[in-house]
């Protein structure tokens, strides 16, 4: 990503990126991180202009018979935003072309669903790879803008696709242990504290190929147009430790700010994290969602009664707290 960024910059060919992952792995982070970057100085914001969409919306927008027109309309818009509202309509033009176009859940436009065909997937594919070709896509410009209709070029633009892709894992596992490359995957050898066995591991980096994103639903033609697929990695404790320390988003900054907002502070140890870490990971498809609803149930108690739960001024929750609400039975909120 960050290497294709700064090809994006600096105005060389840039191809595009499909980031493959389970929910909660940091798509829509790394999303945001291009965005607040490109944001944090002014040169580089008025050199490129993004936008977020759910792909489910271009999917409605294709259905609707306006495949592409959308996307554009949204890169003028944010380009006006960027320039301000008196800009020259050829400069909002010339800065939605160099555009950055994220697609959010690409993988709800898959072209099958339950063996039938998805029409809605299969127009919004069509309408994104009209953009993607480079094609000239006529457009009819916003009423502030004169309403004429332009066509647009497209060439330029970047486009970053994410999905978690759900069943992509099963189906990958399923062709290598049980259909017709069943056998392929191979017992491993461990030798660990003097003692030998045998794991088998299946990652799916080592197996996935392009024919099972076209069996998933990705056409041919649509998948050919990225340059890199990126598969990213369930997330580990040590990657939950730290976004759950560091993250301005995480549920300790969030409790932190409630039991201030009543006169206490919040401590956790390190051994209450780890094992809140620890439960998190033993979700894998929820990915650092987990560490929410790991961390809700352990201070729920504590965020209802925050004066109570204070001794000398600071709630704290130790190793013994974590395990007590971990094994207790989950309450409704």
């Amino acid at each position: 990503m960050a290497i294709a960024l700064a090809k994006k910059l600096a105005g060389l060919p840039t191809g595009n990126v499909l980031l493959i992952g389970s929910s909660g792995t940091g798509k829509t982070t790394l999303m945001r991180a291009v965005e607040a970057f490109l944001a944090s100085q002014s040169d580089l914001a008025e050199r490129s202009t993004q936008i977020r969409v759910h792909a489910n919306v271009l999917a409605d927008e294709a259905e609707s018979g306006r495949p592409g027109a959308g996307v554009i309309r949204r890169l003028l818009e944010r380009g006006r935003e960027q320039l301000g509202l008196d800009a020259p309509v050829d400069r909002i033009v010339e800065q939605a072309r160099d555009g950055i176009v994220f697609v959010d859940e690409i993988d709800k436009i898959r072209s099958v669903v339950g063996g039938r065909p998805h029409l809605a997937g299969i127009r919004a594919q069509e309408a994104l790879l009209t953009l993607m070709e480079n094609a000239s896509v006529p457009v009819e410009l916003p009423k502030w803008a004169g309403g004429r209709t332009l066509a647009f070029d497209a060439a330029a633009l970047w486009f970053v696709g994410a999905g978690a892709f759900e069943g992509l894992y099963d189906a990958v596992h399923d062709r290598v242990t049980l259909g017709r490359d069943r056998g392929a995957l191979q017992p491993t050898t461990i030798v660990e504290g003097g003692t030998v066995h045998q794991e088998t591991r299946f990652e799916l980096g080592d197996w996935l190929r392009n024919e099972d994103l076209f069996e998933y639903g990705m056409s041919p033609q649509f998948l050919s147009r990225f340059d890199s697929v990126i598969l990213l990695n369930d997330l580990g404790v040590d990657d939950l430790v730290q976004i759950f320390l560091e993250s301005p988003e995480s549920g300790l900054e969030q409790s932190r700010a409630y039991f201030r907002h009543h006169g206490a502070e919040l401590a956790v140890s390190p051994a209450a994290v780890r094992r809140i870490a620890e439960e998190a990971a033993s979700r894998p498809r929820m990915g650092a969602r987990a560490l929410k609803e790991v961390f809700r149930r352990i201070v729920r108690d504590s965020e209802f009664d925050p004066a109570r739960a204070a001794r000398s001024g600071t709630v704290v929750v130790d190793l013994p707290e974590v395990e007590a609400a971990l094994g207790a039975e989950p309450k409704a909120d």
